[in-house]
């Protein structure tokens, strides 16, 4: 990949760690939740061409591929080489021809495909380091006048079943970024107000923005367990004392089957190339 170094270095490390693969289909219980609501938004329409960006596991690419129909496509593109193999299975089990996968940076790099009617991505897009740039990159890959539509969260305050600021006392500061990169991470883009000045410096027009809620039902696993307290950065030697925090931070959103009753705050940009 061009400028490994450079562009993404931290994301393209962490999206690439094997773990991923077996977490997943546990933290699809949240993320799949928004999939219909956020596809709905998109209004794709039998034929189109579209490009899902930060694609993961291929789910709502796979969805979006049913809508568009024979006729039309998808190209799921993603950091992580794992993921991106994960999803070619499961399009391969489903049956599902119309959809395609690769392992891209989209901020600094090209899909094969272009150009695209859609760009989509279901919360793929708040691990650029360079957003600016990415959201102009991803511009270029759609013909004159196509569609922009993405999920993101709300704010972290929002989203109670997040429990980053519960395990921050056990995980050491990240670094600040290097010169001329942002933060990255699940919450990146939860203020709309820089979402509008990032979509407008990178060219987009008619920048639209709609924060909904979703409640949903899901396993304990889907939120806590070892893998997902790595990815917040707890290290081996404090994950037993970073349960414990989330076992106490959870117990009023936890029903009596054990499962967790999370309010899924998340928020739609659409745009226009």
């Amino acid at each position: 990949m061009a400028n490994d170094v450079e562009t993404n270095s931290v994301e393209r490390r962490r999206w690439n760690d094997e773990r991923w693969v077996s977490v997943w289909p546990k933290r699809e219980q949240l993320t799949g939740a928004v999939t219909a609501v956020f596809l709905d938004h998109l209004g794709l329409g039998e034929g189109e061409n579209v490009l899902d960006v930060g694609s993961g596991a291929g789910g709502a690419t796979i969805a979006a591929a049913r809508l568009v129909g024979g006729s039309g496509s998808v190209a799921g593109a993603d950091i992580s080489a794992s993921l991106v193999d994960f999803a070619r299975q499961r399009a391969l089990e489903q049956r599902v021809a119309n959809v395609s996968f690769s392992v891209v940076d989209m901020q600094s790099e090209s899909v094969h495909g272009a150009p695209f009617d859609v760009a989509m991505s279901q919360f793929g897009v708040m691990f650029f380091d360079e957003p600016a740039t990415a959201f102009a990159n991803i511009r270029r890959h759609l013909v004159p006048g196509g569609r922009l539509g993405f999920a993101c969260w709300q704010p972290p305050a929002t989203n109670p079943w997040f429990v980053g600021p519960v395990v921050a006392p056990y995980a050491p500061a990240p670094p600040p970024p290097p010169p001329g990169k942002s933060p990255t991470g699940p919450f990146s883009l939860a203020d709309p107000e820089r979402v509008f000045d990032i979509l407008a410096s990178s060219g987009w027009k008619g920048v639209e923005h709609d924060a909904l809620e979703l409640v949903v039902h899901v396993d304990r696993e889907a939120i806590d367990d070892d893998g997902q307290l790595t990815f917040l950065g707890v290290p081996e030697s404090s994950i037993e004392q970073a349960h414990a925090a989330v076992d106490e931070h959870l117990e009023t959103l936890t029903g009596g089957d054990g499962r967790i009753r999370a309010s899924l705050a998340f928020q739609i940009f659409t745009a226009t190339a």
